[in-house]
């Protein structure tokens, strides 16, 4: 008995009181759904399918975080990077997993350039990335906003019909590769649990060469950069070079994110639509556990999971109990909520 006091202390310490909090609040909100008319095999598969949706985005933190580049509030880059990708897969009339995987492809030389770019301009910034990268998150974003309207797009499925160029705010891209993750070996309990496998298995690949790529030389000088810059410097590592490396792949993986969640969600959202998407990543990753230069797949997943679970759960629950229609507003309480506590957590530890 007198192990198991400083046991439970030290997991408590590990774990935190902020993710073990969020954590009962979650399974409360579970236990609570079948007194309130919410079915828990829609709830979980919903579950599933947001977690798989925005896992890479979460995923995408890591590199810049080990690298000692601080949280990616520029992450946008990446995504428009990905945007560009999936409307010219559209463009090109790209169908199935031709349609998913062309365009990663196409959007994987713009994630590159707009990385290297992106990661140039931090390493001018040294001490101030967090704030930079915000402003530079928003002003791709507004860029491409003025894009979007003049870019040479003919596909009828994206311009305005009645002026004939120009794309739309949102592009289906049903009938091109919608859900073509999602289905591969699908598991299907009943007619509301849909398990998406093939979405899962292509984030757990993402995560797992991401994992292998800093367990090499390169993962590994990139992660002593992070915790030590003089001292990896006098061992010969450039830190620039490092730096950059990790924006690099942080925005690839952040436009490989982007088309997962399209092909999920069933659209390409242009104009604003990628604005908020970098800070509820952030929040996630911090909720899992992560500090300002340290980030783990544990931070990851575990982040990503009581992220997208309460913003599924809250809602539904919620509106079933007062037998009234307010998801968007709790969605938009619980998500605000929970980035303020995280960026303010955050604020303090750096402290």
């Amino acid at each position: 008995m007198p192990k198991s006091t400083p046991n439970i202390k030290q997991f408590v310490t590990d774990f935190g009181w902020p993710r073990i909090i969020i954590f009962f609040f979650l399974a409360l909100l579970f236990a609570a759904a079948p007194f309130v008319g919410v079915r828990m095999d829609a709830s979980i598969s919903d579950v599933f399918n947001r977690f798989g949706q925005n896992g890479l985005f979460v995923l995408a933190l890591v590199p810049m975080i080990q690298s000692g580049c601080g949280l990616n509030f520029g992450l946008s880059i990446g995504i428009i990077a990905g945007l560009i990708g999936s409307t010219l897969s559209v463009q090109l009339g790209l169908i199935g997993f031709g349609g998913f995987f062309g365009a990663v492809a196409l959007a994987l030389p713009f994630a590159v350039l707009f990385g290297w770019v992106y990661g140039k301009l931090l390493n001018k910034v040294k001490g101030e990335e967090m704030t930079i990268a915000m402003y530079v998150g928003f002003a791709g974003v507004m860029f491409m906003c003025i894009m979007w309207l003049v870019l040479p797009y003919t596909s009828p499925t994206m311009v305005w019909g009645y002026a004939g160029k120009g794309l739309r705010t949102t592009i289906t891209v049903e009938g091109f590769y919608r859900q073509v993750l999602n289905e591969f070996l699908a598991i299907r309990i009943g007619p509301n649990f849909v398990f998406p496998t093939g979405m899962l298995l292509f984030d757990g690949l993402c995560a797992y060469l991401l994992w292998l790529f800093m367990r090499t030389k390169t993962g590994t000088a990139m992660t002593a950069v992070g915790s030590n810059p003089d001292y990896a410097r006098a061992s010969g590592i450039s830190v620039d070079r490092m730096r950059t490396t990790s924006v690099i792949i942080s925005t690839v993986l952040g436009a490989v994110g982007i088309v997962v969640f399209q092909q999920s969600y069933g659209f390409i959202q242009l104009y604003t639509a990628p604005l908020a998407m970098p800070f509820a990543a952030v929040a996630a990753i911090l909720i899992g556990g992560a500090s300002v230069n340290k980030a783990s797949m544990v931070n990851v997943l575990v982040g990503a999971f009581l992220f997208q679970g309460l913003l599924t759960m809250t809602p539904s629950v919620i509106n079933s109990a007062l037998h009234t229609d307010i998801s968007e507003v709790v969605r938009l309480i619980v998500s605000n909520g929970i980035i303020i506590y995280a960026l303010t957590r955050k604020t303090k530890v750096a402290k």
